[in-house]
């Protein structure tokens, strides 16, 4: 197999990160450069990603790709060749953002990259879109389907998705995900973790709104990775959307369990009815100041002063919406995953590599 030139954006990452260490570790590449905003020595890499990022093979560049010339000086390569492979990862990621914030951070900032990557004929364009196109508890969301997008995720990748299209001699494909998870994670289900463990902290039960078939559905980030490499291989996949979804139809009552069980506390469900009735902006402040001073003591307790996880937790994840896509068109191509649903194993392996980082309380975790 010839080895490519991969440019990953925003590739310091959670997602990117770990597509830097599979390429890598399967000695795919010849040459990646990683842009991000954020230098890898303060990105809270892992000793195995810093180590990655450290490889003759990996190149940094500092890059606001949401300014257009920023970002053309990050496609540029010495000898005037292109990209085999340029993957996008870069989005404004932050809850609570204002709409010029997202409109930038994300909406903007795809729009500049995938048209360079058009200006320069790269091999193929991977742009990481939202599964947030719909919310239908009954009937999983096909790509085919029509869009209802929700959050501000969803809103803005819509529009990404809608640009991209438009661009003439582009030779793109675009992933849907939804929740992923695995070594790295601090926004997706790790306000989850850290909610369960602060009531092991506490010694109560732990409350969550609607009921357990909520649909939450997941992909583990080695899948993402492995899809972006299967479909990167494919002629037949250029200007498509693939939904990327795990074979767990994955539900709050699946991850939820999972939780119960690592840290032994009891889960109660307030039930639709009831929940309905709540303001879910004072629920998500209210959760919020319960769970300050509990991570503020156990960090304390166990001499961690400085982390970059956070028990606060925005409303947008107390929402009654249902994340449930199909992803029947990829697995037809015979895409085959390697983490086929959340496991109790694969839950830890995040606690306890946040742990041995001694940015996780090992309190909490034992």
């Amino acid at each position: 197999m010839t080895k490519l030139s991969v440019l990953i954006l925003g590739g310091c990452g959670f997602i990117g990160r770990n597509l830097v260490s599979h390429l890598l570790d399967n000695d795919l590449v010849e040459k990646i450069t990683v842009v991000d905003k954020i230098p890898p020595q303060v990105a809270w890499l892992n000793e195995d990603h810093a180590h990655h990022f450290k490889d003759n093979r990996v190149t940094f560049k500092s890059a606001n790709l949401i300014n257009a010339e920023s970002c053309k000086n990050a496609f540029s390569l010495p000898d005037g060749s292109t990209w085999d492979l340029v993957v996008n990862c870069a989005a404004e990621t932050r809850v609570g953002q204002t709409d010029p914030v997202y409109n930038e951070g994300i909406l903007k900032l795809s729009t500049n990259c995938a048209k360079q990557a058009a200006l320069q004929n790269v091999g193929r364009y991977i742009e990481l879109s939202s599964g947030n196109m719909n919310s239908s508890e009954k009937h999983p969301h096909k790509e085919k389907d029509d869009i209802q997008p929700w959050g501000f995720m969803g809103k803005w990748k819509a529009q990404v998705e809608k640009e991209i299209k438009s661009i003439p001699h582009l030779h793109y494909t675009i992933i849907r995900l939804p929740v992923v998870y695995g070594i790295g994670d601090k926004n997706n289900l790790m306000p989850r973790i850290l909610a369960a463990a602060i009531y092991k902290e506490l010694k109560k039960p732990m409350q969550l709104l609607w009921n357990e078939y909520l649909k939450i559905n997941t992909v583990h980030v080695e899948d993402v990775c492995r899809a972006i490499m299967f479909l990167n291989q494919r002629e037949d996949t250029v200007r498509k959307v693939y939904n990327l979804v795990d074979d767990g139809s994955t539900t709050q009552e699946l991850i939820t369990d999972i939780l119960a069980d690592i840290f032994n506390i009891n889960v109660r469900y307030l039930g639709n009815i009831v929940s309905s009735c709540i303001d879910i902006e004072e629920a998500a402040e209210e959760a919020n100041d319960r769970h300050l001073a509990p991570w503020a003591e156990a960090c304390r307790r166990d001499h961690i002063e400085n982390t970059p996880l956070t028990p606060h937790m925005d409303s947008i994840l107390l929402q009654s919406k249902h994340l449930n896509l199909d992803g029947s068109k990829l697995r037809n191509l015979g895409f085959q995953l390697n983490v086929p649903r959340p496991t109790a194993e694969k839950i830890k392996e995040i606690i306890d590599d946040y742990v041995k980082m001694k940015v996780f309380p090992p309190s909490l975790a034992s």
